[in-house]
């Protein structure tokens, strides 16, 4: 939507291709898509959706013509039943709001340029009061410390409050929050389909390895970043609460010192890749170097990395570890397989010999 926008902004277009923003601001029953999805149409040409499909078609043809006269919330209903016609081609159950605003409006620019921010890491908050035949739209941008960046013309600081705190109604709030950022520490083969279904989901991707020959940008064309950088550089990369971390270099030397030097830093998730016997060796010694005990260490780690989705591969690899940030990144995490204490206790003891096993399930027993 971002890259649209800018063809509006240096393209000179007839009336008939002016762009349009189309958000879907309520949904009531079943919807494909959430509040807050969008879609930008120049003409026939679109970026986003705010359907499964069933709707796009439609607003697109109309969208010009709906603002006209400015920003509109129109409503669309996808219920049915038994006898009647569905509408739209429609079978979903519900019914959503949209917003439709042009382009060339101030409140239109002023979100824009919030969302492009967020993207670069800088996130926002925006408020917007919904059209209705008596008022025009209206909008307000703010920093996370709501500090105002933009307000239309005639909106009041003291409404701004009160629509943060919900006291009115008709009105749309949005956080607009930076795109996941999964840090892939190991640039081998295996991290390339990681990088490439991460951009699929919108994702920011920094590829770390001290390989120089393996840490090399044409290997990973969707990756914002590729660093040639050792472990202890840390500090190069600004490891946020947020981000995600897997650790995947296929060195031992190299995973123990990554993990030591990551453990302190604590991100919202942080996978290693490997056996669970290797893994267990791992955090030993990274407990050692970081002072953390066993337990803090297993608490701050997902190891072996991914859901349990079966498979074999560097793509089903790849598939499991990001279905199992995207879980963890929503609040949705299931049950997972990572390591505790006493596994890591039992590992080093026994390995993968049979006494291994015999104890574990003497111990699940109890």
């Amino acid at each position: 939507m971002i890259e649209r926008w800018k063809i509006i902004q240096l393209a000179s277009r007839k009336m008939s291709e002016a762009g349009v923003l189309i958000t879907l601001v309520r949904a009531n029953g079943s919807s494909y898509r959430k509040p807050g999805a969008r879609l930008l149409t120049i003409g026939s040409e679109y970026a986003g959706t705010i359907s499964g499909g069933c709707l796009e078609a439609d607003v697109i043809k109309k969208a010009a013509w709906i603002v006209r006269s400015g920003a509109v919330l129109e409503h669309y209903s996808t219920w049915f039943d038994d006898i009647g016609e569905i509408p739209y081609g429609l079978g979903c159950g519900g019914s959503v709001d949209l917003l439709f605003e042009p382009t060339e409006t101030a409140e239109c620019a002023a979100f824009l340029q919030a969302l492009r921010g967020a993207q670069s890491g800088k996130p926002a908050k925006v408020v917007t009061w919904l059209p209705s035949e008596s008022r025009p739209i209206r909008r307000a941008v703010l920093s996370v410390e709501d500090e105002i960046h933009f307000q239309s013309e005639g909106l009041l600081a003291t409404e701004i409050k009160a629509a943060l705190s919900g006291e009115i109604g008709n009105i749309f709030v949005e956080h607009l929050a930076p795109p996941q950022r999964l840090i892939i520490l190991g640039a081998g083969d295996d991290a390339r389909p990681l990088v490439a279904m991460a951009a699929l989901l919108g994702w920011r991707t920094i590829v770390i390895d001290g390989r120089v020959q393996l840490a090399r940008a044409e290997r990973f064309p969707e990756a914002q970043q590729v660093l040639p950088i050792q472990a202890g550089k840390l500090d190069e990369i600004g490891i946020e609460p947020e981000d995600a971390v897997v650790l995947m270099t296929h060195s031992y030397e190299q995973d123990r010192e990554w993990l030591a030097a990551m453990l302190p830093a604590a991100p919202r998730y942080f996978g290693v890749l490997g056996a669970r016997h290797r893994s267990s060796l791992l955090v030993s010694e990274a407990s050692k170097m970081t002072g953390l005990s066993i337990a803090a260490c297993c608490e701050r780690i997902h190891a072996p990395v991914g859901l349990d989705l079966g498979g074999d591969g560097p793509e089903a690899i790849a598939l499991a570890v990001i279905a199992e940030v995207q879980a963890c990144s929503m609040g949705k995490l299931p049950t997972s397989r990572r390591l505790s204490a006493t596994d890591i206790a039992l590992q080093i003891e026994y390995g993968n010999s049979s006494r291994y096993l015999q104890s574990h399930c003497a111990l699940s027993e109890q």
